[in-house]
């Protein structure tokens, strides 16, 4: 059977961010190596590196070579890495298992799974100011941009608020509320950053970010259809069903598509993540 589209792109364009995060990582046994062996637990081998690809395809579709965007690549999948192994803590989610291994505070222990994740999250940052770049107020926008969905607007105030989360009174905006920055916020970050290393204009990165969030959030509902996890409080399935689930993600989708349709034929591979995010099976 001949390769997708983007099959073939994404054979292209992921060994590239496998070698950046390599180079941004710390080696094998380098010093504090129990620190250096927490940090590449769960980067090493990754999962489907989609806000990185997301990244890069925006890049792309303002015109830009993809790597131009791979300072913001590398940056939000550190992020993105230390916010799952934050979550699987005890004292969050407390699970075992991530991407078919033990969770980084099950391998390697509490205390060092919390000092990990937050060496990943200052690497982040560092990887994305210290890269050179075309246009350096760029890359401070676009580390602007990551912290804000790092932080209290975003990943972390998202999380706190799916800890309190009450199911008795939940509705569909306040799963989406959850949602827009637990999730998507990422998607946002991942995509107008890689925009604005690329060298988009404001026009053009407000409609990236019109896309980004809307995907964001779809991403997340099809995850929940996906799930159906009773015991998951804030999941869109308990508000809406799983039909209304699939409903709201196609619908968000759509939207999202639509903000792209002034980019042509250069938006196709973030179009077709966008398909990715939405209709895939696992």
């Amino acid at each position: 059977m001949a390769e997708s589209p983007l099959g073939a792109w994404l054979a292209l364009r992921l060994p590239q961010v496998e070698q950046a995060l390599e180079a941004a990582l710390p080696a094998r046994g380098a010093w504090p190596e129990p620190l250096a062996r927490a940090m590449r637990h769960l980067v090493f081998p990754g999962g489907k590196r989609l806000r990185p690809a997301l990244a890069l395809a925006a890049a792309e579709a303002v015109g830009a070579d993809a790597r131009a965007a791979l300072p913001m690549a590398v940056a939000v999948e550190l992020v993105h890495t230390y916010s799952l192994i934050h979550d699987d803590l005890p004292c969050m989610d407390d699970d075992e298992l991530r991407r078919g291994k033990p969770t980084v505070h099950v391998a390697h222990g509490e205390a060092r799974a919390v000092l990990a994740g937050d060496a990943l999250q200052a690497l982040a940052f560092e990887a994305l100011l210290a890269a050179p770049v075309l246009d350096a107020a760029a890359a401070r926008e676009a580390a602007r941009e990551l912290a804000r969905a790092a932080g209290a607007r975003g990943l972390v105030g998202g999380q706190v608020d799916d800890l309190d989360f009450d199911p008795a009174s939940a509705d569909a905006k306040s799963v989406e509320s959850v949602h827009a920055r637990k999730t998507a916020a990422l998607f946002v970050a991942a995509v107008v950053g890689g925009a604005r290393l690329g060298g988009a204009d404001t026009a053009t990165l407000r409609r990236l970010r019109d896309f980004a969030e809307r995907l964001g959030v779809a991403f997340q509902i099809a995850d929940d259809a996906l799930d159906q996890d009773e015991d998951d409080a804030c999941s869109y399935v308990r508000v809406a069903g799983a039909a209304g689930a699939r409903e709201r993600a196609e619908a968000l989708h759509d939207e999202a598509l639509a903000a792209l349709e002034p980019f042509g034929p250069p938006a196709d591979p973030l179009r077709a993540l966008a398909k990715l995010c939405v209709w895939r099976s696992e």
